[in-house]
């Protein structure tokens, strides 16, 4: 939440004691076990569960959130673990560009990741709960927030504890992290998460049509089915850590189901309770005999669900307590002893790796625009070198570079095999040149990353031809009347958005920039014969500026030359033109230009009398 989304504003007035236990009730019957301590916040067994993701690995970083919950009488609302207190404020809809950026968001996500079916819905329920609408929809024409919606900073003091990783370009502070903009990523999620939502050109947390854009790519960077329950709420659950944050975003997500209206910008209700506020009367009170015990463990002999573990599906929900553990407060009996290479039983895969090695992936270069001939792979491994299998794997994409895994995301994962090899997606070269990196890390352990360097270079060419074989003539001081084009083949094949670069050089034996003779013009009109920077379009053609000629007459050469060796001379000749014809001084042409007196009677009028 922003840094203004201060505990001095105002709290909502506590509804009837009947209708808090009748909610309360509800959500006993519905919400995953959670925790709390004496202030009420959630622990860390709610908020990183000890086999899952670490708070650096959810979208928000597990900031805090608002805990306001959707009116009591919204038809049919989802059951939450929240007291209905948090329900006093009435939804007032959604502002205009805000609901746009949301629904702009699940149009985009249905052409790129049809199988994901994100609902526009489930984005204004996150950035409810996230940022109250962008501050009750402070936007401008554009989407940009008026001001920047910046979180506490993850210190450790109260959150977790996240390491400055942007240098504070993002939220201003070079020391921690701190969640950004309408949707709360915190920096080094945005990194490889953030999309241009706008079409401006850039990446900003702090555009709601960026970030809401960037949201429904977070949440649908798995193999995820929002519309299935499951998938729904681990999607949820990987944006922030939380099962009351799930029960409050399931909550929102209903409402706005069940229909909602769009109010003009900068006129949306803002929230009152947080997830960090002591004294939120929004929150469960963790009291004895609080209305809000629902936040302890269950009552006796109920069994609150949770998401279906499911070990091909990345990032779920940590599963309930394995039944073995005797819970708090009971005697922890004697582990048997074990072989030093033979995990516990309440350990998991993950627990065991010790580092991770290359699984073969390198060398690892492509041409702008091609996929990556190899694939990254990567082995977990224990401290002994034995392969760990059934571990999920994160490849995140890092550095100045347009290059994404397949589907267009800079990150992916994948699990272990029985070797403890992991295999990422393809990786698909963008447009820009240069080095790269591909980071492998295991998800839900604090290893050493392993980086996997990668090289993108030039379009290249290894056939340049023109596309006809007309003269190319100028006089001295004029300009040639045909442009020069020319095709570009790669193997045989057009080679689209290859680099061209035309000089017009002293000789084919001197390759240096002539100081004579034709020329290009520049926007300003004056003369260069040196031009970079062209591109043959996507049938490998290319057209060249209009070529000029000074008062220099000769033969000179225009040489082309591309990445992957093409190489092209062209033969410019500038010469003064032939001479026009001119009557002799019988008044016959000239005996050169005019034909034969005997095949062909003259022009020229008769000088002999008439007849």
């Amino acid at each position: 939440m922003a840094a203004h989304f201060d505990r001095r504003l105002r709290k909502a007035a506590v509804t009837t004691t009947v209708a808090a236990v009748a909610v309360a009730a509800l959500s006993a019957s519905q919400a995953p076990d959670v925790t709390a301590d004496a202030n009420g916040r959630q622990t860390t067994a709610d908020n990183v569960p000890a086999s899952e993701a670490p708070a650096e690995e959810s979208a928000t970083g597990n900031s805090p959130y608002y805990t306001d919950l959707p009116p009591l009488n919204s038809p049919s609302p989802a059951p939450t673990i929240g007291t209905p207190a948090s329900r006093t404020p009435s939804e007032a809809g959604i502002p205009a560009t805000v609901l746009d950026a949301y629904k702009k968001a699940e149009s985009a996500l249905r052409q790129s990741k049809p199988g994901c079916n994100l609902p526009w819905q489930l984005l204004a329920a996150i950035g409810k709960v996230e940022s109250g609408q962008a501050r009750g929809g402070r936007v401008d024409a554009q989407g940009n927030t008026l001001g920047r919606i910046i979180g506490p900073q993850l210190d450790g003091n109260g959150f977790a504890l996240i390491k400055d990783t942007d240098n504070g370009v993002h939220d201003g502070n070079s020391a921690y992290d701190n969640a950004v903009g309408p949707m709360q990523f915190i920096p080094s999620t945005w990194a490889w998460a953030g999309r241009d939502g706008n079409a401006d050109g850039k990446e900003d947390p702090n555009n709601i049509y960026d970030a809401a854009l960037s949201a429904g790519h977070y949440l649908c960077r798995f193999d995820w089915d929002l519309s299935t329950q499951a998938d729904l709420n681990r999607a949820i659950l990987s944006y922030n850590n939380s099962q009351d944050y799930l029960h409050t975003v399931l909550s929102w997500l209903e409402h706005y189901r069940k229909g909602t209206h769009e109010i003009p910008d900068g006129t949306g209700t803002l929230p009152v309770g947080r997830s960090d506020d002591d004294t939120d009367v929004s929150r469960p009170d963790p009291s004895p005999g609080g209305t809000g015990a629902t936040t302890g463990p269950p009552a006796p002999g109920t069994t609150p669900p949770s998401p279906s573990p499911d070990p091909e599906k990345p990032d779920k929900p940590t599963p309930p307590d394995d039944p073995k553990d005797p819970g708090p407060g009971s005697p922890s009996p004697e582990p048997p002893p074990t072989d030093p290479e033979t995990p516990p039983e309440t350990e998991t895969p993950t627990d065991t790796v010790h580092h991770l090695e290359n699984a073969g992936a390198t060398g690892l270069t492509a041409i702008a625009g091609d996929t990556f001939d190899k694939k990254i792979s990567a082995r977990a491994e224990t401290k002994a070198g034995k392969a760990v299998g059934k571990v999920r794997i994160r490849f995140t994409v890092l550095g100045d570079t347009d290059a994404t895994f397949t589907g267009g995301d800079k990150f992916a994962a994948a699990t272990t095999n029985a070797s403890g090899v992991a295999v990422a997606p393809a990786l698909v070269a963008g447009e820009k040149t240069g080095a790269f990196t591909v980071r492998a890390t295991v998800v839900g352990r604090t290893v050493a990353g392993l980086d996997y360097k990668a090289t993108v270079t030039e379009r290249v060419a290894d056939v340049l031809a023109r596309t006809d074989d007309t003269a190319l003539t100028c006089t001295p001081g004029g300009e040639f009347a045909d442009q020069v084009e020319v095709k570009a083949t790669h193997k045989g094949a057009a080679a689209d958005k290859v680099a061209v670069t035309a000089t017009l050089v002293k000789s084919v034996l001197d390759p240096s920039e002539n100081d004579k003779g034709p020329y290009f013009k520049d926007a300003d009109g004056k003369a260069v014969r040196t031009l970079t920077g062209l591109k043959t379009d996507a049938k490998g053609l290319l057209k060249l500026p209009k070529l000029y000629a000074d008062n220099t007459a000769g033969t000179f050469v225009l040489r082309l030359t591309t990445a992957g060796g093409a190489a092209l001379n062209v033969q410019l000749k500038v010469a003064e033109a032939e001479p026009e014809p001119s009557p002799s001084p019988s008044g016959d042409a000239s005996p050169d230009a005019s034909p034969s007196p005997s095949t062909e009677p003259s022009t020229q009028p008769s000088t002999e009398p008439d007849a």
